[in-house]
């Protein structure tokens, strides 16, 4: 799940061009102008994890909100609030807040603001095929990695073609994994709390504050 949040929940660099598709650079191009236009985006979703040699199976649900680089995101009993600097990772299970600097430059983190747009740079993409799911035409894009010595064997993108907003995140990795990203809501321009991302010590006294740098 780590590696899907850091790949994987907005800005579309899409900058490698040389091997690509001209009809899903086109594509891309018009998810990322939309995208860019929002002040902010609320998506609930469904994780699933899939590993069929390794008898691995997992399916969790949980929901996010982006405004440009800050997130707030809940799943697994955990929230994670980056308030564009710092990450605050809240665990009630363990009483423990762990509080730590961004880590987005790490190329193995994807983060919830970059779910969205993981693929502006290190892959090539091609149109792949169209499905109709619950009366939608969803249009995939087949991104390929530039690296060859990536753990990732391919990445499905589906698009709504309607609304230009992305449906479904689909990787496919080299070991078997497949790790599959469904929106089940998208919102946008929401009405939000100025203290969304504002991480209160205050309610979390009783915690174990772990401050890792």
């Amino acid at each position: 799940m780590k590696k899907l949040f850091v790949i994987a929940f907005v800005a579309l660099g899409l900058t490698t061009f040389a091997q690509s598709d001209a009809k899903a650079e086109t594509l891309l191009n018009e998810v990322s102008t939309k995208i860019k236009a929002y002040k902010n985006i609320s998506l609930d979703f469904k994780y699933e994890l899939n590993n069929v040699s390794e008898n691995i199976s997992q399916e969790t649900r949980g929901d996010v909100v982006i405004e440009g680089e800050k997130y707030k995101l809940n799943i697994l009993g955990v929230t994670r609030i980056f308030d564009g600097e710092t990450l605050y990772t809240i665990s009630p299970e363990d009483e423990e807040v762990t509080i730590s600097s961004d880590n987005s430059e790490d190329e193995n983190t994807i983060t919830p603001s970059k779910m969205l747009s993981f693929y502006e740079d290190g892959y090539t993409y091609k149109m792949d095929i169209v499905q109709t799911v619950k009366g939608r035409k969803i249009q995939y894009v087949k991104l390929n990695p530039i690296d060859t010595n990536s753990e990732i064997k391919h990445v499905l993108l589906g698009i709504d073609a309607t609304t230009n907003h992305i449906y479904n995140l689909i990787e496919v990795g080299k070991n078997g994994t497949k790790t599959t990203l469904t929106v089940n809501s998208f919102k946008t321009d929401q009405p939000i709390s100025k203290t969304l991302f504002t991480f209160d010590e205050g309610k979390y006294s009783d915690y174990y504050i772990n401050k890792i740098d």
